[in-house]
């Protein structure tokens, strides 16, 4: 029998270091301005859950060269896949940083971001003993009859998918991919640069 494989879900992944240091020093003032948004909370309950979650990202020019790079594979991606890109314009709908509680339990449920093409990741502190990322199978009638799986191996019977971050890690992955992260055990630090992007028509983009 000859092998046919259609309907599958891309996944990209590239090690991307050249812009830890950087992008770690920019975000700083971001997750600082966050966990003060959070000091009566924090004072009254601890940080034990909460995920500091930073304002928009899009105008900051200490991440221009960063968001172009991004910005670039995001619309090459769509390309590579078959989609007549001569007629889109990519277009950042937001970009954000954000860091998980030094106390542990930070986390995020599965969820999509609507109305979005194509998604994101960017690990900036992350190790073997921190969150990572799980993607969903999104295929709803092969979720609905799934069978048992033989073992734990990645193979097409598998309904999860687990990425172990680490920093410098890039992903980049359809906007229609549920995703979420594991609960963090505060060991080490965990943070990361999440974005969004709408391929817009050129029309549209144009009398915007």
């Amino acid at each position: 029998m000859q092998l046919y494989e259609f309907f599958k879900t891309p996944i990209w992944i590239e090690d991307k270091p050249e812009f830890i240091k950087s992008l770690n020093k920019a975000s700083d003032k971001y997750i600082k301005a966050a966990r003060d948004k959070e000091k009566k909370y924090i004072k009254k309950y601890g940080d034990f859950g909460t995920s500091y979650h930073s304002s928009q990202l899009t105008l900051d020019n200490d991440f221009y060269d960063f968001r172009n790079y991004v910005g670039q594979k995001s619309w090459d991606f769509l390309d590579w896949q078959g989609f007549d890109m001569s007629q889109y314009q990519t277009m950042f709908s937001e970009m954000w940083v954000q860091e998980f509680a030094k106390k542990g339990g930070g986390h995020h449920s599965a969820h999509v971001h609507w109305n979005q093409h194509v998604s994101g990741f960017y690990f900036l502190k992350a190790s073997s003993k921190t969150s990572y990322p799980v993607f969903h199978e999104p295929r709803t009638g092969a979720r609905a009859t799934k069978l048992k799986v033989k073992n734990m191996e990645l193979s097409n019977a598998n309904e999860l998918v687990h990425v172990k971050a680490r920093p410098g890690m890039l992903i980049i992955f359809p906007g229609y991919l549920e995703h979420e992260f594991v609960v963090d055990h505060g060991k080490e630090p965990f943070r990361f640069i999440h974005w969004n992007i709408q391929a817009v028509p050129k029309m549209m983009a144009k009398d915007a």
